[in-house]
């Protein structure tokens, strides 16, 4: 009515009322009556403001990275963000603002993380970057923080994060081969220092197998050299007594040929004895008649041998004889008698 008129604003909202050029009320959350034609209000959120964004930057190996993240601030001096940015409120409406400054609050907050990003992305490779998001953010934060267009603006930064840093597609396929080869190449390296380790063990256990048979083989070289030992011994002393019998042998030998050089020489003494009595029977019977001999002979001789005489004497004097007849019965007796 008659130009005047009331509004009521939120606790979050903070209101600065001008009057011909100059401030005649501010606060958070304030209502009051205001007359249009010569009034103004400045209506400033103080409330935090979260400001996602995504946007490409390229690595220092000249690879594209899409980072993704979110930034928290608040207004925290009205006055100064009224100085820069137009916050008038649009009376006429009785909601929002009459320029659309307020909306471009938040693409300048991230564009001032844009540049830090970029400034601390272009100095990583690829590999590091994608691993530091906590890195990145932690200092991102800390630089924006000492921003003099932060402070221009009247600002807080509540807190920042990064949310994600991936490559585009054919760089993470690239990495995801890489990576899924290292991973194949150390799942080889587990198989095959399993293997070596079962090798490793196999032949420990074959060591142990044939350390027991040297062991064993050589308690059986003990056994067998005091075998050979024992039978040295033995067989040293049964060369002893061969040897001890082959002395009593030679001994005995020695007494035997002894024996055998008397046996001889009283043999040769005997048959010295015996020619020489043989000679004086020779010389005895010299001079007589070989028939008185052989009559002398005949004395006690066998009749068969005394028939075989009679017989070589008719053989020898066969040319004598005309016709002689000598019956079965006298060779029957010769025989028998022979017999």
């Amino acid at each position: 009515m008659f130009g005047f008129k009331f509004i009521k604003f939120q606790p979050s909202e903070y209101v600065l009322k001008y009057r011909n050029g100059k401030i005649v009320r501010e606060g958070a959350g304030i209502s009051f009556y205001y007359y249009v034609p010569t009034t103004s209000i400045v209506l400033v959120p103080i409330g935090s403001v979260d400001s996602p964004f995504i946007f490409e930057e390229v690595t220092s190996d000249f690879q594209t990275v899409t980072v993704q993240g979110q930034v928290t601030f608040r207004i925290v001096d009205q006055k100064k963000i009224a100085g820069v940015l137009n916050y008038t409120f649009d009376m006429k409406k009785g909601k929002g603002y009459v320029s659309d400054d307020p909306q471009k609050l938040p693409q300048r907050v991230i564009n001032i993380v844009r540049v830090l990003t970029k400034k601390t992305i272009e100095n990583l490779e690829l590999k590091e970057a994608i691993k530091s998001s906590e890195v990145l953010a932690s200092e991102i934060l800390s630089n924006i923080k000492k921003s003099e267009e932060i402070e221009l603006l009247g600002i807080e930064i509540l807190g920042l994060s990064i949310l994600n840093i991936v490559p585009n597609k054919e760089t993470a396929r690239a990495l995801e081969a890489q990576t899924r080869e290292q991973i194949l190449k150390k799942a080889d390296e587990a198989i095959y220092e399993r293997r070596n380790a079962s090798i490793e063990q196999e032949r420990r256990v074959k060591e142990n197998e044939y350390n027991t048979e040297i062991a064993v083989e050589n308690k059986k070289k003990q056994v067998r050299e005091t075998q050979l030992e024992a039978e040295r011994t033995f067989q040293q002393k049964q060369n002893e007594l061969k040897q001890e019998k082959m002395n009593f042998e030679t001994a005995l030998e020695e007494k035997k040929r002894s024996l055998v050089d008397i046996s001889v020489k009283n043999s040769k003494v005997r048959a010295d004895a015996k020619a020489y009595e043989l000679s004086a029977v020779m010389k005895s019977l010299e001079g007589i008649d070989s028939n008185v001999i052989q009559s002398l002979a005949s004395i006690g001789m066998q009749p068969n041998k005394l028939a075989a005489l009679a017989l070589q004497e008719l053989a020898e004097n066969a040319g004598k004889i005309g016709q002689l007849n000598i019956s079965p019965d006298l060779f029957q007796e010769i025989l028998k008698g022979r017999n």
